[in-house]
């Protein structure tokens, strides 16, 4: 039985069978204190929480319209219209002259869509060019419609090489004229025009200033859909027909690069060889244009363009008849463009 001892501060039992066992010597007492726990008021200073009160009075509007929210995008797109004028005025002029005054105008129009492992890029150029000098008519100076897209798909996103399918077409707005014959035109609307479709492989690196495309199986058709230049054989077509397919190997070239502060290089090569009839001979269209950025809106430019084709013939003998005594043979087409002028990017 265990028996209660009470002393002054605590009160214990004792069992006689463990008084036997001697106590531990060192004795450890717990006192736990208590205190009444007051809730901790934090009001702010100049706080009103009984009724709240919002003022306007001393703000002001926003200087600037917030930005719309514009979920990211994977195209690229520019458009470029460009005039070049140059002009020459004479008065009382001991050396002669003839005043003249030349306009060119250009516009670019590109698309571009790159995301992972697909590169997407489209471009549509339109040039025209008029001359008026004093005492003749108008003639023209240059003129081109030019339309590419090149569809290129990688494996990786780790590789700079593509699997590409490019088509190109090129033909020009008006007639041309051997000037100053105006009666018979040289060269119409889709006469010539040609068409290039292929496969292959891109070489695009980041930054896409550079593009190297090959393809070993390109197809090439020649259009001339004027009936009196389709007569003549012109620009490669048999004799009254309007086309002409050739299959060959194609290489072309684009890069734009800043040479120095405001002065950007942008060329462009074209190689094109046909397997079954003329392998070997190389159809060339190269462009190198320099552009001297003055400001945003003017600049200046300077560039050549070199055509070799061997399709196109000059110098042609014709007997009184008509009949054609000598076809003619190919030669190198050279031009250079130097102008000052205004350009506007949208």
């Amino acid at each position: 039985m265990i028996a209660p001892f009470c002393g002054l501060f605590f009160c214990t039992a004792q069992d006689p069978v463990l008084d036997s066992i001697p106590a531990d010597s060192s004795i450890t007492d717990t006192i736990v204190i208590r205190w009444e726990q007051k809730k901790i008021k934090n009001i702010r200073r100049g706080v009103r929480l009984q009724s709240p009160r919002v003022s306007f009075v001393g703000t002001k509007p926003l200087s600037e319209k917030p930005k719309k929210f514009i979920p990211t995008s994977f195209w690229t797109k520019e458009n470029e219209f460009g005039l070049n004028i140059n002009e020459v005025a004479f008065v009382n002029w001991n050396a002669g002259g003839d005043n003249s005054i030349t306009a060119l105008g250009n516009m670019r129009f590109s698309r571009k869509y790159k995301f992972r492992y697909i590169n997407w890029d489209s471009e549509l150029r339109l040039r025209y060019g008029l001359n008026a000098q004093e005492g003749r008519k108008l003639r023209k100076t240059d003129d081109f419609i030019r339309l590419a897209s090149t569809f290129a798909y990688r494996r990786d996103t780790l590789s700079n090489w593509y699997y590409s399918v490019k088509g190109n077409f090129n033909t020009q707005f008006t007639n041309g004229f051997k000037y100053p014959d105006r009666e018979s035109p040289i060269s119409r609307f889709l006469a010539p025009g040609y068409l290039f479709l292929g496969a292959g492989t891109s070489y695009i690196p980041e930054g896409g200033k550079f593009n190297l495309y090959t393809s070993p199986f390109t197809l090439k058709a020649t259009f001339v859909l004027d009936e009196a230049l389709s007569q003549q054989g012109a620009f490669g077509v048999d004799e009254g027909e309007h086309v002409f397919m050739e299959v060959g190997f194609l290489v072309t070239n684009t890069w734009e690069y800043e040479v120095l502060k405001n002065i950007i290089m942008s060329h462009r090569l074209n190689l094109y060889t046909d397997y079954i009839r003329s392998f070997g001979n190389v159809d060339i269209d190269w462009e190198l244009d320099f552009v001297l950025q003055v400001n945003k809106n003017v600049n200046a430019n300077i560039g050549i363009q070199i055509i070799y084709d061997d399709d196109i013939l000059f110098d042609e003998e014709v007997d009184a008849d008509g009949t054609v005594l000598n076809a003619g043979e190919p030669r190198i087409q050279f031009k250079q463009l130097l102008g000052i002028g205004f350009g506007y990017i949208f």
